[in-house]
C-alpha cells in the first residue's frame, strides 16, 4: 500500500473489521451497520485509541486510514444485500493535518469495489477537537461538500454539538450511550433527548439512538421520535458476515405487540401527499421545466439517488432565474455549480409514517415557519404532508378529545380511558392507577343540592390538575369518580405522595362549601339510601390504587383491573388515609 511501511502493513493485516446492525426504529429492518476494529492488541496497542495516536504522532494517520477504508469496505461488499445499507465508518479529525492528505481517494475505493456513495456515511467525534486543523466543522463540511453522508457520533458528550447542528447540518446525529442509558426510569433524560430529537427532526437531521441494551430503552426511544437504533438489545458486533440480517424478528415481534404502528399510519394515509419529488443532482433547467409541468406546486421535496430525503426547495426560489438575464445564462450552463439543485435545497422535517401522531404534531408545533413534514417508509421517501394536513389532523385530533371530554370538568372520558387502559396493556413498564370516589358526596348533594355538587366536582378536577405533575393522565370516569395514572420513572412512592396530597388538599378545600354550622359540627344531618336519618361525615375522597408491575399477569388484564379496582374502594373507605394500595403481579 502506497505511503504504508512493512511494518504498518503487517499491523494492519492483523486488524479485523466487525459489523453492528443500525436498525429503522418502526419496522425493523437494517439501515446500516457500523464497522468496529478488532484484534488491536495483536496488532501491538493497549487500545485502538493509542493505534491511530500512534499512526498520527509517525505521521501515517492518513496513509494507515486509506488502507483500512479499503480494507473495511471490501468487507462490508461480502454481506448479503450491501447495496440496499449503508457503512458508518469512524473518522479521526486529524486526518487533515496530515502532509499526505488529499481529496478523491474514497470516491476510487468505492469505484473499485462498486459501492455507492449514498451508502457511505462517515462518522466524526470531537475527541480530537485539539487544534484549528482538526477542526470537525472543517471535516464535516469537506465530506458534505463531497455529497457523503455524515454523522456527528457521541452526541451530548462534547462541547461543540449544537453548533455543528447549525453550522454543518450533519445528515445523522448518534446519541451518546450516557444520555440513553435507562432511559425510561429518568425524566429528565427524557426531557433532554425530545429536545434534542425535536431540534433534530426540524433541521432535517435523523436521530439514532446508540447503545440500547433493554426493551423499555428502545420503546422510550421509539416514543420521542428517534429513527434509527444501535446496542446490544438489537445485536452486538458481529465479525461473521453472515450474521447480519436484512430484518430483526425480535424487533418486529415488539414492534408488533404494541398495535400502534397500524393505528398511527391510517390516521395520517388519507393527508399524505404523494408529490412527485426531484432529485440532488438535477440542474436547475430541470428544475424550470418541473415546474412548468406541475405549475400550482409551491414546495417539492428534494431526494438523492437512493430516494432518501435531503430537504425541500421551493418554487419562489425558480424566479430569480426566470426573470433575471444572469438566472436565464446559468440555466443553460450545466457546469457553473450555481446551476445544480444540491445548491438550493432547504432544510425539512422527515419523520416515519409509522411514527407517533403526536411526534409529528409536537414537531410541527415547535416550528411555525414550517410548510410540512416529508413523510417516510423505511427511511425512503413516501410522501408529504402539508401544514394544512397537519392542522387538519390536529383539529380532528382535538375534535376527538372534545367528544370524549366531560362536559363539567373538561377532562377526558371513558373511551380516553379505556384507550389508556389498553396501551397499558400492551407495555411491560410499570404504571400507578387510581380510582378517586367522593365520600359522602350524595349526601352533599341532598342537603347543599346539585349545583352545588357539581361546584364540587369541578373543584376536584382543578386540584387534580393543579396538583398532579403534567405527565399524570387524569380523566372523569362521570359523577364522583375520577382516573388518573402515569408511568413509574423512579419509584412508585412519588407517584402515591402526588395522590395522598391531592386528596389532602381536598379535604381541606371542600369546607368552604359547607355552612359555618356544618363546618363547626364537622357533620350533616340528611336521609340516607334507606330512607333513615343519619350524620354524615363532610365530604373527603378515598383513592384505590393498583401498582401494575413490569411483570405481570397478560390474560385478562383489563376484567382483572377492573375488578380489583372496584373491590378496593371498600376499603379505601374505611382507612384512615382513605387509600388502598395493592399491586398487580
Amino acid at each position: 500500500m502506497d505511503g504504508l511501511s512493512k511494518k504498518w502493513q503487517e499491523r494492519l493485516d492483523l486488524l479485523d473489521i466487525v459489523f453492528q446492525p443500525i436498525l429503522n426504529m418502526h419496522t425493523g429492518k437494517t439501515y446500516a451497520v457500523e464497522a468496529l476494529l478488532r484484534n488491536f492488541r495483536d496488532a501491538g496497542f493497549k487500545s485502538i485509541f493509542e493505534l491511530f495516536d500512534t499512526a498520527y504522532d509517525e505521521n501515517l494517520l492518513y496513509a494507515f486510514d486509506i488502507a483500512l477504508r479499503e480494507k473495511t469496505f471490501k468487507k462490508f461488499t461480502t454481506i448479503e444485500n450491501y447495496e440496499d445499507i449503508k457503512l458508518f465508518y469512524n473518522l479521526d479529525n486529524r486526518l487533515f493535518e496530515m502532509p499526505d492528505f488529499t481529496g478523491g481517494n474514497t470516491n476510487k475505493i468505492l469505484k473499485k469495489l462498486n459501492i455507492a456513495k449514498e451508502n457511505l456515511c462517515f462518522e466524526i467525534s470531537e475527541r480530537h477537537e485539539i487544534s484549528d486543523n482538526s477542526s470537525m466543522e472543517r471535516v464535516l463540511a469537506h465530506y458534505r461538500d463531497e455529497n457523503f453522508f455524515v454523522a456527528i457520533d457521541d452526541f451530548g458528550t462534547g462541547y461543540a454539538g449544537f453548533k455543528l447542528l447549525f453550522d454543518s447540518t450533519p445528515d445523522i446525529v448518534k446519541i451518546d450511550r450516557y444520555l440513553l442509558q435507562n432511559i425510561d426510569k429518568s425524566m429528565k433524560k427524557q426531557l433532554m433527548l425530545r429536545s434534542i430529537t425535536n431540534l433534530s427532526i426540524q433541521l432535517g437531521i435523523q436521530v439514532l439512538a446508540e447503545g440500547v441494551e433493554t426493551k423499555e430503552e428502545f420503546f422510550t426511544c421509539k416514543d420521542i421520535g428517534c429513527h434509527l437504533v444501535q446496542g446490544y438489545f438489537v445485536q452486538r458486533p458481529m465479525q461473521s458476515c453472515a450474521e447480519i440480517e436484512n430484518e430483526y424478528e425480535h424487533i418486529q415481534t415488539l414492534l408488533q405487540s404494541t398495535k400502534r404502528n397500524k393505528s398511527n399510519r391510517n390516521n395520517i394515509e388519507n393527508y399524505i401527499q404523494k408529490i412527485e419529488p426531484l432529485y440532488r443532482k438535477q440542474t436547475m433547467s430541470e428544475v424550470v421545466e418541473y415546474f412548468k409541468k406541475h405549475k400550482n406546486r409551491e414546495i417539492v421535496p428534494v431526494l438523492n439517488s437512493k430516494n432518501e430525503p435531503k430537504g425541500v426547495f421551493y418554487e419562489n426560489q425558480i424566479k430569480e432565474y426566470i426573470y433575471s438575464p444572469y438566472g436565464i445564462s446559468l440555466l443553460h450552463n450545466d457546469t457553473s455549480t450555481k446551476s445544480k439543485l444540491k445548491n438550493f435545497i432547504e432544510p425539512s422535517s422527515h419523520i416515519d409514517i409509522n411514527s407517533n401522531i403526536n411526534t409529528i404534531i409536537e414537531v410541527f408545533s415547535s416550528n411555525s415557519e414550517s410548510a410540512g413534514i416529508i413523510i417516510t417508509e423505511n427511511s425512503h421517501y413516501y410522501g408529504f404532508l402539508s401544514a394544512r394536513a397537519i392542522i387538519s389532523i390536529m383539529n380532528e385530533e382535538n375534535l376527538i378529545a372534545a367528544r370524549d371530554q366531560n362536559p363539567l370538568t373538561k377532562l377526558p372520558g371513558n373511551r380516553m380511558i379505556q384507550k389508556y387502559i389498553a396501551d397499558i396493556e400492551l407495555t411491560e413498564e410499570s404504571y400507578v392507577l387510581c380510582y378517586f370516589d367522593l365520600d359522602n358526596f350524595k349526601a352533599f348533594n341532598d342537603v347543599y343540592g346539585f349545583r352545588n355538587g357539581d361546584r364540587v366536582i369541578q373543584l376536584f378536577a382543578d386540584i387534580m390538575r393543579k396538583n398532579l405533575p403534567s405527565d399524570f393522565f387524569k380523566a372523569h370516569i362521570g359523577g364522583d369518580d375520577f382516573f388518573v395514572a402515569n408511568k413509574i420513572i423512579d419509584n412508585s412512592q412519588t407517584s402515591l405522595k402526588h395522590i395522598e396530597q391531592a386528596i389532602s388538599i381536598f379535604i381541606e378545600n371542600v369546607k368552604e362549601y359547607y355552612s359555618d354550622a356544618d363546618k363547626k359540627s364537622g357533620y350533616i344531618v340528611t336521609k340516607n339510601r334507606e330512607g333513615v336519618v343519619q350524620k354524615f361525615p363532610l365530604l373527603s375522597v378515598s383513592a384505590s390504587i393498583i401498582i401494575v408491575e413490569q411483570k405481570r399477569v397478560k390474560n385478562n388484564f383489563i376484567n382483572i383491573l377492573n375488578e380489583v379496582l372496584s373491590l378496593q374502594k371498600k376499603v379505601a373507605k374505611a382507612e384512615p388515609k382513605h387509600i388502598a394500595i395493592s399491586s398487580m403481579l
